[in-house]
């Protein structure tokens, strides 16, 4: 084997491991969002059934046999809905560009694992990276307001350049995805514009925290010079 075919395969591993690390991390996170959904309709019925009960028990007393009906009904609720098929149903394109800024990257990050199947394998592993660059950025623009400047930024490049990009990919027939045109076939040109986009994702993750720790060494700064000047007055 030549140091070329080496360094290949070294980089097909390397591509390997983080698509399988993605994988891992997107199961965990449906499995995640399937248990909180399941929990909150349990407790919702749960909840219902006691309401019920005691307002039965107000009008006719239900003794130790509605104990027990209402125990019954209690274990039989939470076993069917424990055990039922659950469904997340992901957001349609126009849900991404209506969503708040604070839920954009999750709306997005939604939408492009309905579209990921579809995708050549580079393109799936660079989705899969766009993906862990929105998780850093979603606690980020929880509190960042609409008028900024980079809130216009992001909506646009988070929520209408990357999906239009892979919305206009969808539309080449498969038997030319891999046929060069001008140099690169719509393959290349999508895995550059991914490579592009997420470059431009990690750095407004960034400039953004650059912001949070200006502010912080502000703070930093203003509590040394404040307890300093408080010492020499003391």
């Amino acid at each position: 084997m030549t140091e070329v075919d080496e360094q290949i395969a070294r980089a097909s591993e390397f591509l390997n491991r983080t698509r399988e690390r993605a994988e891992s991390q997107r199961r965990r996170r449906n499995q995640g969002v399937g248990i909180g959904t399941r929990l909150g309709r349990i407790a919702a019925v749960d909840a219902t059934i006691l309401i019920a009960a005691m307002v039965i028990g107000w009008i006719v007393p239900l003794g130790m046999g509605g104990a027990l009906l209402v125990m019954a009904a209690l274990v039989a609720a939470t076993l069917f809905l424990a055990f039922m098929p659950s469904h997340v149903t992901p957001p349609t394109l126009e849900k991404v560009v209506e969503a708040p800024l604070k839920l954009l990257p999750l709306r997005t990050e939604q939408w492009l694992e309905t579209q990921r199947p579809a995708l050549p394998a580079p393109a799936q592993t660079l989705v899969d990276g766009i993906g862990v660059r929105l998780e850093t950025l979603a606690p980020q623009l929880a509190t960042l307001d609409e008028r900024e400047p980079a809130a216009s930024e992001i909506r646009k490049l988070v929520g209408e350049q990357l999906p239009e990009l892979i919305k206009d990919y969808g539309k080449v027939p498969p038997p030319l995805r891999t046929v060069a045109r001008n140099g690169k076939s719509p393959d290349a040109q999508l895995a550059e514009s991914l490579k592009l986009i997420d470059q431009e994702i990690a750095e407004m993750t960034t400039r953004l925290a650059e912001g949070d720790l200006d502010t912080l060494a502000t703070r930093g700064r203003y509590l040394e010079i404040k307890y300093r000047d408080d010492g020499v007055e003391g």
